[in-house]
């Protein structure tokens, strides 16, 4: 991972997990389940705007905007039996929200992998928040000006 890229906020968070012993990991995750910003309101009842992350076994879905100043915002639904995925995609949506699209884009693939949860999570897991970020660059390359 190239340390020079990440955004503060995320490096940030990364950190908090790091500095944890590994079984504490798992508890700070859960924490940040209970942290996902709500959906605006122009988005409640439009589910059809939301994407799919089929990568995770729960059913999540996120939207992602981009600003005409090129401003990112991240909103991301996760059902509440789902804590460790609803945990990760809170995270997503506070780490990404105010961004630039290209400092999004500029997020290292890799970003689940070194929040230290390889062994407090299973590897489906992992894939699903992967693929939650992979989806969350894709929007914004797509509502990006070319």
């Amino acid at each position: 991972m190239t340390e020079a890229v990440l955004p503060d906020r995320l490096a940030e968070i990364r950190d908090e997990f790091l500095e944890l012993p590994e079984p504490d990991r798992l508890q700070l995750l859960l924490e940040y389940s209970y942290e996902l910003p709500a959906v605006p309101p122009e988005y409640e009842d439009h589910p059809e705007r939301y994407e799919r992350v089929v990568e995770c076994q729960s059913p999540v879905f996120i939207i992602v905007d981009v600003d005409g100043h090129g401003t990112v915002s991240m909103h991301a639904t996760a059902p509440p039996e789902a804590p460790t995925t609803r945990g990760f995609a809170s995270i997503l949506a506070q780490g990404l929200t105010g961004l630039s699209a290209a400092e999004v884009l500029a997020v290292p693939g890799d970003y689940p992998q070194t929040l230290g949860l390889t062994r407090v999570v299973s590897p489906l897991r992992l894939s699903g928040m992967t693929g939650m970020l992979l989806r969350a660059q894709r929007q914004v390359r797509a509502a990006s000006p070319a």
